[in-house]
């Protein structure tokens, strides 16, 4: 399960690559490390640290 921080932030997230049109194609967790992994667009990665913080790839 993502932490608080995480859903907001993933939420946000979506939210404005959608307002720029880019699809969102995969939103995973990642059970080791449990940060979020998002995909969007043709080259769009973003990882979502479990305190809300992130970054692209």
């Amino acid at each position: 399960m993502p932490t608080s921080a995480q859903q907001s932030t993933c939420f946000i997230l979506s939210y404005w690559l959608t307002k720029l049109y880019l699809p969102v194609y995969l939103i995973q967790i990642d059970e080791r490390t449990k940060d979020i992994f998002l995909l969007a667009g043709e080259e769009n990665e973003i990882v979502i640290f479990p305190n809300g913080k992130w970054r692209y790839i």
